[in-house]
C-alpha cells in the first residue's frame, strides 16, 4: 500500500476484525430483506455455508444519505461469513494528489508518466494508504486474486509498469478502504436495509464517470433510484 504525505509505504491488504469508528455489535440471524428488490438472489450468497459476497458492489441505499457514505459503490475485494469483510469506494474521485505526484513521492520514473491514473478516495481507514485494484491480466509480488477478472495489488511493480506504459489492462487506484468486522456488514444489509447488491462489470468498476457509477449500479439491478428515494420516504 502506499503512504501519502510523509514517507511513502507499501504493504500487503487485510482483512480488518475490527471497525475503526464502532464498537462491536452482537450479530443477530439474518432475515429476508423487507424491500424486495432483485438484489435478493444474490444475498444468498451469504446465508449459504461458505457463502461470500467477494467480487460484487454494495450500492448504497438512501438509508445512508446523512453519512459519508451517501451514493457510494463499494468492490467488495473480500468478505468471508464470520471474518468480516474489506472494500474500495470506486465512485468518489480524488483529486489531491495527483497521480504525477504520487509517483514523485514514491521516486517512480519516467516523468512524466506515459500512462495516469485517476485517485479515488477508497474509504475511511487508512486514508494515506493506496490500494490497486485491476485486471488479471497481470499480476506482480504482492498481487492478490480476488475474482477471476480482478486482482488488488500491494508492491509498486503495478505502478511502476503503469507509468512506464504498460501494466494491466484496467487498474483504479484507492486512498483508503472501508472495513467490517464479522457479522457487520451482513446486519447492515439485512437488517438496515443500508446496501443493495449489483455484479461488478468492467464498465462501471474502471469506468472514468464515477459521477454515474452509482445509477449505474442501481440500473443493473433495475432499480429506478427515484423509486428508491421515494420508497425510503415513505418507510
Amino acid at each position: 500500500m502506499i503512504r501519502r504525505a510523509t514517507k511513502a509505504k507499501w504493504s500487503g491488504p487485510e482483512i480488518r476484525q475490527t471497525h475503526a469508528e464502532k464498537v462491536a455489535k452482537k450479530t443477530r440471524a439474518p432475515h429476508m430483506h423487507p424491500m424486495a428488490f432483485p438484489h435478493i438472489s444474490l444475498l444468498e450468497r451469504s446465508v449459504r455455508p461458505g457463502g461470500t459476497l467477494t467480487g460484487l458492489l454494495l450500492v448504497a441505499t438512501p438509508a445512508l444519505s446523512v453519512t459519508p457514505f451517501d451514493r457510494s459503490v463499494i468492490y467488495l475485494c473480500a468478505h468471508a461469513s464470520g471474518e468480516g469483510a474489506m472494500g474500495l469506494v470506486i465512485n468518489r474521485r480524488l483529486p489531491k494528489p495527483g497521480f504525477e505526484d504520487l509517483l514523485e513521492q514514491l521516486e517512480i520514473a519516467p516523468a512524466p508518466p506515459l500512462r495516469r491514473l485517476g485517485l479515488c478516495a477508497g474509504g475511511p481507514l487508512e486514508d494515506t494508504r493506496g490500494f490497486v485494484l485491476h485486471s488479471s491480466d497481470w499480476k506482480g509480488e504482492g498481487s492478490m486474486p480476488v475474482t477471476g477478472s480482478a486482482t488488488l495489488t500491494a508492491s509498486l511493480d503495478v505502478l511502476k509498469e503503469i507509468a512506464e506504459g504498460g501494466g494491466p489492462r484496467d487498474a483504479l487506484l484507492a486512498m483508503g478502504h472501508a472495513s467490517w468486522e464479522a457479522g457487520q456488514l451482513e446486519e447492515e444489509i439485512f437488517q438496515h436495509d443500508a446496501w443493495l447488491l449489483a455484479p461488478a462489470s468492467r464498465e462501471i468498476v474502471f469506468g472514468h464517470d464515477h459521477a454515474a457509477k452509482w445509477r449505474q449500479a442501481l440500473a443493473s439491478i433495475n432499480i429506478d433510484p427515484i423509486r428508491l428515494t421515494g420508497r425510503a420516504g415513505h418507510a
